[in-house]
């Protein structure tokens, strides 16, 4: 284990599709990370929830109904790379939105690029296996899942992604035990629990999405990072573990939602000493169209306000 503090940044939803994709090829791959490029860099890694399949493949999903289908080329890697994401969770409503295709291609990409990831696979099995990554000396330990769109779950012999539904019966958290205690086993310092989950637009978790976050982590889960609601939601420390409800939106094209700010979210550096949680950051950021950045001072105040209010429920203390 490390004996030297390791700084892990945890963003939210990055949605490199759409104009995001059509601007990879002309701009330079820093860019789209505007003043918060020198934050990511400075972390040990960044860890996020990809958003997109990246592949070019064009056959979309279309066995059931799809409001919005994303893709990226695969010069989108590069993007990823410039701002030092390290770990990517692929358990969500949009992996699949080329097919299983889609979501081959991206396995491949990711891991030519040396990008760890978790959530989808080729079959259940892959889907659900764990990943391992060496930051600095310390070893991350990552399970991902999500309750979205159940039409993607992995199968015994098909793509997709480790579907599981949000509650707290025996089966479900005898299974995240046992992916635990193997991890630990395999050497994980820190584990970390990636889930995009609930529905969009909610500024707050319901009571079962927190009972179960309280549960992951009595059973050894050291950080749980959600994402899915495009809103930051609030964080709660929990025994020994740092709860992060929601971490909204990060890199995207998205329209914003008249009096709903999608477009402000945060940066969440965790800082481990010895491969436990000293400290949390909190660096309010701006969303614009393919581009983030550090947030203005009014945007600043207004992001402090909210996650105060958002944390009160919780009674976490800055």
């Amino acid at each position: 284990m490390s004996q030297k503090p390791v700084t892990l940044a945890f963003v939210g939803d990055v949605m490199l599709g759409r104009r995001v994709n059509d601007q990879i090829g002309s701009r330079h791959p820093a860019a789209f990370w505007g003043d918060v490029l020198p934050l990511l860099r400075s972390a040990d890694a960044v860890i996020a929830n990809l958003e997109c399949p990246i592949t070019n493949h064009t056959k979309e999903w279309r066995r059931t109904w799809k409001a919005f289908r994303f893709r990226a080329d695969p010069s989108a890697v590069s993007v990823l790379k410039a701002a030092n994401i390290r770990f990517v969770n692929l358990a969500n409503n949009h992996i699949l939105d080329f097919e299983a295709r889609g979501l081959l291609d991206t396995l491949g990409h990711l891991d030519a690029a040396g990008i760890a990831h978790a959530g989808a696979g080729r079959c259940s099995e892959d889907a659900l296996r764990p990943a391992i990554l060496d930051v600095a000396g310390l070893k991350l330990g990552f399970l991902a899942l999500t309750d979205n769109m159940p039409e993607f779950a992995a199968g015994r012999d098909r793509p997709g992604t480790n579907f599981m539904r949000i509650r707290s019966d025996h089966a479900t958290l005898s299974l995240i035990d046992l992916l635990v205690r193997d991890l630990r086993r395999s050497g994980a310092d820190f584990v970390v629990m990636s889930a995009h989950w609930g529905p969009n637009l909610r500024p707050w978790p319901p009571a079962r999405f927190r009972e179960f976050a309280h549960n992951v982590v009595e059973l050894g889960v050291d950080l749980f990072h959600g994402h899915s609601a495009h809103l930051f939601q609030g964080m709660e420390l929990h025994g020994n573990g740092l709860i992060l409800y929601d971490t909204g939106d990060f890199l995207d094209d998205y329209w914003v939602f008249p009096f709903v700010r999608t477009d402000r979210s945060c940066v969440f550096l965790a800082e481990l000493t010895e491969g436990r949680l000293r400290r949390v950051r909190v660096v309010p950021v701006s969303l614009e169209p393919t581009r983030v950045r550090l947030a203005d001072p009014a945007e600043f105040e207004a992001i402090r306000r909210r996650m105060y209010r958002r944390c009160q429920p919780f009674n976490t203390a800055f």
